[in-house]
């Protein structure tokens, strides 16, 4: 026969405390606010979001959507406790995504799962989500907090966000324009960004036995500082460079490096050529590359090397592109040039 308990069991005798819940979701809600734009409809909390499209701005708008979480830096998070910076590492990362298209970021939505709610931790990670989104002129209109005992070890916790951008039909960048001749200028990144860090753990904290804290003198920091640098947005300057109609195609330069991003964007009949010297890579990645005797095309698809973004510009607008990015105050290379070919990226 079953064993009955003597005593009434809660939701919180399984480890989920709503009302704890409810405390941080109060806080979020707040957070979330301050990003609020006219277009947001909806109050935080709702089963739904709603946001209006602006219709004075687009005769014919087109919505560009993408998803994506942070990868395994989250491990270093956890261990650094530093939880501030991983949430501006999400949303930076999908506004990057949505911009190579040519749209404006117009609302974002987070889930954050864990075994155990911590409010402090929710609310760092929160933070750092509402605050990228105000920077990109983005609304965090909704997410999901979700408390599931033990499915996740103590302390640990998934982030991903979903972010929908809007771009005028004929203004849509589809790369189909690229053709020989075209110059490809790179945007430099603040580190690693959001790849990679699987191999990056296994390099700097298994094969060199370093520690988070460690002082590096070849990276001329701490491990763990220069691994949790913010993922950079290109947005500012990517909506600059569009406007001046000198962008042909852009790639962000995520996992797959250079070698599998690029081809993302070439039409059939072209290839790139990217120039090993021309941009300044990153002491983080020559240390690693020399840690573990990494061969150079896995460092080219694992790691974004220092170029976070690429814009492929037509030669006749090259000198317009330079003006813009001087103006911006932007560093910028150039990195390699269109050719005839199938797709591929090649190295010089």
């Amino acid at each position: 026969m079953a064993q009955h308990s003597s005593k009434p069991i809660t939701y919180a005798d399984a480890g989920v405390n709503i009302d704890q819940a409810n405390r941080t979701k109060q806080r979020i809600k707040y957070l979330a606010h301050k990003t609020f734009t006219k277009a947001v409809l909806s109050e935080i909390g709702g089963f739904g979001g709603l946001f209006a499209v602006d219709k004075t701005k687009y005769l014919d708008p087109v919505l560009v959507s993408s998803v994506d979480g942070v990868g395994t830096k989250l491990k270093l998070a956890f261990e650094m406790n530093v939880h501030h910076t991983i949430g501006a590492d999400l949303v930076n990362h999908c506004v990057n995504d949505i911009a190579v298209q040519g749209a404006a970021p117009m609302f974002f939505m987070d889930y954050l799962a864990t075994g155990k709610l911590d409010g402090a931790i929710a609310e760092k990670v929160v933070e750092g989500i509402a605050e990228a989104c105000k920077h990109n002129g983005c609304a965090l209109i909704g997410g999901e907090t979700a408390e599931m005992p033990g499915f996740y070890p103590e302390g640990e916790y998934d982030l991903a966000g979903f972010i929908v951008g809007v771009v005028e039909r004929g203004k849509i960048i589809t790369g189909k324009t690229v053709e020989p001749g075209d110059i490809i200028l790179g945007l430099p990144a603040t580190g690693l960004h959001t790849n990679g860090y699987s191999l990056a753990r296994k390099l700097l904290f298994e094969v060199a036995k370093y520690e988070p804290e460690t002082y590096v003198n070849e990276i001329k920091g701490k491990v763990g500082n220069e691994l949790m640098q913010t993922h950079r947005s290109y947005w500012g300057i990517a909506k600059k460079l569009i406007a001046a109609e000198c962008v042909s195609a852009m790639a962000h330069i995520t996992g797959g490096g250079i070698t599998e991003n690029l081809p993302r964007v070439l039409p059939r009949g072209v290839s790139a050529v990217i120039e090993f010297g021309s941009w300044p890579v990153l002491a983080i990645f020559t240390h690693m590359q020399k840690l573990g005797n990494v061969p150079h095309d896995e460092m080219m698809r694992t790691f974004n090397m220092g170029i976070g973004m690429l814009v492929v510009v037509p030669s006749k607008k090259f000198k317009k592109a330079e003006t813009v990015l001087d103006r911006a105050g932007e560093r910028y290379y150039t990195v390699g040039r269109i050719v005839k070919g199938d797709r591929k990226v090649s190295y010089s």
